[in-house]
């Protein structure tokens, strides 16, 4: 598939060199391994070949396949997949941990490719640090002194970085554990000093690698609102690899659905569940319940005269399932209002309708919804 073949209908794509809300820009990206790897990615003969026939025939495994997107500032970017789909080789990509073999890769404007040793040094500890699903800990040092450890090896004075360290401490919940050794922490406490470090440096962006994927499922979750905390309080980029769906639609604020090297959808949260862009993305998105990502926006329809005037009002991101608590308490339908606008109308049928993966609007006929749903 190729990059003009996917979904993304929040049109973000822009020219690297205008796009000053832009921290990456990635256009036709590949990283390929093996042999003669540099020939795969311009070979036309290959197009819409699976993964195994293209090791077939080239002796080359194509890991990331023609990839092109934006991460804009402040955003929390989700890359996911399932193991294989290639999601973790093109975070590494981002920072040249992994050289792509061809393509256009740009950070702040600036080309990474074209980057020295030292620029890359730079982008690496300045400006982009990474949390990894193994901690990385140093276990003959404190809790302050790991998280100071990438302040230490930009040679900031020992004063000054355990100050600092002291801060992300408290700050990823901490407090009172900066004496203790990696040793004796839980995973999640380990996990928030691995997070601690990262920030310490403040970098421009924070790229996580499956980071709470070996969590237990309830410190897994703290993590998870740990990062959403951060990203409330700071506006952080981040970008985030997971194969978790539901990690997924919980941290982020675009997602890019990873199959075979190649992305196959790209969009909201809401967009991929609502609108998901072929079999593939349905059935991986079959079981999550709509009414906890959908908003009123697909439920609404215009007010009549005299519905915009009086009634409970809720804002148009409001979710179905709470907009149906709303419509139970209320009796009767309600407005969507937005900046003292009411956009639209919600009644209880509705909000149903678009739970079922029903067009509300059509009488029945079915907008990618869970499987079994009569059309």
């Amino acid at each position: 598939m190729s990059a003009e073949t996917v979904t993304d209908t929040t049109d973000t794509a822009t020219d690297p060199d205008t796009a000053a809300d832009q921290v990456f820009s990635v256009r036709n990206l590949w990283k390929v391994f093996g042999p003669k790897a540099d020939r795969v990615p311009g070979d036309e003969s290959l197009t819409g070949l699976s993964v195994a026939e293209v090791r077939e025939r080239t002796g080359c495994t194509a890991a990331v396949r023609d990839v092109s997107f934006d991460v804009a500032r402040g955003e929390v970017f989700v890359v996911m997949g399932l193991s294989g789909s290639g999601k973790s080789t093109l975070v590494r990509c981002l920072t040249r941990l992994i050289e792509p073999t061809s393509g256009a890769l740009h950070v702040l404007g600036e080309d990474v490719l074209a980057m020295d040793r030292s620029r890359l040094r730079e982008l690496r500890r300045r400006r982009a640090a990474m949390v990894f699903q193994h901690f990385g800990l140093l276990p003959h040092r404190t809790v302050l002194d790991n998280v100071a450890y990438g302040l230490e090896i930009q040679g900031v004075g020992r004063a000054e970085r355990r100050a600092r360290a002291a801060e992300m401490v408290e700050k990823v919940g901490l407090a009172g554990l900066g004496d203790r050794r990696p040793g004796q922490l839980s995973g999640g406490q380990q996990q928030r000093v691995g997070l601690a470090r990262a920030l310490a440096v403040d970098p421009e962006v924070l790229l996580f690698d499956e980071p709470f994927s070996a969590l237990d499922p309830l410190i897994r979750r703290d993590m998870q609102e740990e990062v959403i905390r951060l990203h409330r309080e700071e506006g952080r980029t981040m970008v985030f690899i997971t194969h978790d769906l539901s990690e997924a639609l919980r941290v982020g604020d675009r997602i890019a659905l990873m199959r075979d090297g190649e992305i196959v959808q790209l969009g909201t949260p809401e967009q991929i569940v609502a609108e998901p862009a072929d079999d593939y993305v349905r059935d991986f998105v079959r079981d999550v319940p709509r009414e906890q990502v959908v908003s009123v926006r697909r439920a609404m329809r215009p007010a009549l005269e005299g519905e915009a005037d009086t009634g409970v009002a809720i804002a148009p991101g409001t979710v179905v399932a709470d907009a149906i608590e709303a419509v139970a308490r209320s009796g009767g339908h309600i407005r969507v209002v937005e900046d003292g606008r009411v956009l639209g109308i919600v009644d209880h049928a509705r909000l149903l309708a678009v739970v079922a993966g029903l067009d509300p609007d059509a009488g029945g006929s079915h907008t990618g919804g869970r499987e079994g749903v009569a059309a």
